[in-house]
């Protein structure tokens, strides 16, 4: 038998870490932490909006360990050997390196009709919109599937544009999600 949810991100964590599953009609946060797990389940006609922001500590993480480890191979090109020292430059360089490859770190909100909840969809903002685009695509298909079995069927001339009644707005409104790039 298959599993109605499929994995669409995985968040590594010190004590565990937050892997994401899609289906049909919700969204879900299974969050490890140490040996216990807390899901939290989203549905997908109740979200408003996800925002991934880039976080403002990711130059932090790139700076600091490629400057320490270019400290400690200038002490050792000095005191010890310039192989030593050597080796020590080129892991600052190849650190620097791979977290520019790897791109800002990642924060995110989601906001539902009842709550607002910060959780980690993805580490970097990178696959932020391969994530984003799967989820908007589930809440498309779920919504356009009630939006078809509630809205009443209505004749208009092709120039004029649709107008929605207030109770219709709340189950056929987009999601749009946002990349915020600046520094916020």
């Amino acid at each position: 038998m298959r599993s109605a949810f499929r994995k669409i991100s995985r968040v590594p964590g010190l004590t565990g870490g937050t892997k994401w599953y899609l289906s049909e009609d919700c969204l879900l946060a299974a969050k490890r932490m140490m040996y216990a797990v807390e899901y939290r389940r989203f549905y997908l006609s109740d979200l408003e909006h996800i925002v991934v922001w880039r976080s403002r500590l990711w130059l932090w993480r790139l700076i600091i360990p490629a400057a320490l480890l270019a400290a400690v191979g200038g002490a050792l090109w000095q005191r010890v050997n310039s192989t030593a020292g050597a080796i020590f430059g080129g892991m600052a360089l190849a650190w620097l390196a791979f977290e520019l490859a790897l791109g800002p770190t990642a924060g995110s909100r989601i906001r539902t009709t009842g709550a607002s909840v910060e959780l980690p969809l993805v580490k970097r903002t990178r696959r932020a919109r391969k994530v984003l685009a799967k989820i908007d695509a589930a809440i498309h298909a779920t919504r356009g599937l009630f939006a078809q079995a509630t809205a009443p069927a209505t004749i208009r001339e092709p120039g004029e544009p649709p107008v929605q009644k207030r109770s219709e707005t709340s189950a056929t409104a987009s999601v749009t999600p946002a990349i915020q790039t600046n520094g916020s």
